[in-house]
């Protein structure tokens, strides 16, 4: 019979896999990125994903065991998918939008990922693979949060009015300036 801490180590493997994949996949990101905010946004991600798989190797030792991985069917077949939607989209006014959306659809993965983890080692009762598991939850949330602000900022507005943008002042396109960001609280 399985238990919560089988379960547990196995969705561990699942995410250590995960989050190795992702530190091969985000420099292609950062190389296709026009926008220079949005460029350094995956750049400090990759340097957090760096840091987070050093941490799931200590979850792992915080449980005992030697760190191991299990293909992550789930991450392998986003980054195909953010593979693709950057190849439709790659030297298109389209191409930060288009990245964003497939970061997001991967940090929304990571976020449920870590959420399930950090509860199961509370059940667990193991504190340290919580603080751990919670210091790259957050992480993840704040990276969301960073994607999700530089699409409103300047990435969708490029992408609808055609305009390239490189990070500097806004160019408008048709007449059109940057409307405001809605704030979503």
């Amino acid at each position: 019979m399985r238990t919560l801490e089988q379960l547990f180590l196995d969705e561990l493997a699942d995410i250590n896999d995960a989050e190795h994949r992702l530190t091969r996949a985000l420099p292609k990101m950062v190389r296709l990125a026009t926008n220079d905010q949005l460029r350094e946004a995956f750049q400090g991600h990759l340097d957090e994903t760096e840091q987070q798989v050093k941490r799931l190797n200590g979850v792992f030792e915080a449980f005992g065991k030697k760190a191991r991985a299990k293909k992550c069917e789930a991450i392998a077949g986003l980054i195909k998918e953010a593979d693709e939607i950057a190849s439709d989209n790659k030297d298109c006014p389209t191409i930060n939008a288009a990245l964003i959306s497939a970061a997001q659809k991967i940090e929304h993965y990571e976020i449920a990922s870590y959420g399930c983890l950090v509860e199961w080692a509370e059940q667990l009762g193991n504190d340290e693979a919580v603080e751990l598991l919670q210091a790259t939850l957050d992480e993840e949330k704040s990276a969301d949060k960073t994607l999700t602000g530089l699409a409103r900022q300047c990435c969708n507005a490029d992408a609808e009015d055609g305009s390239v943008d490189n990070g500097e002042e806004r160019r408008t396109h048709k007449g059109r300036g940057m409307r405001p960001a809605r704030s979503r609280n």
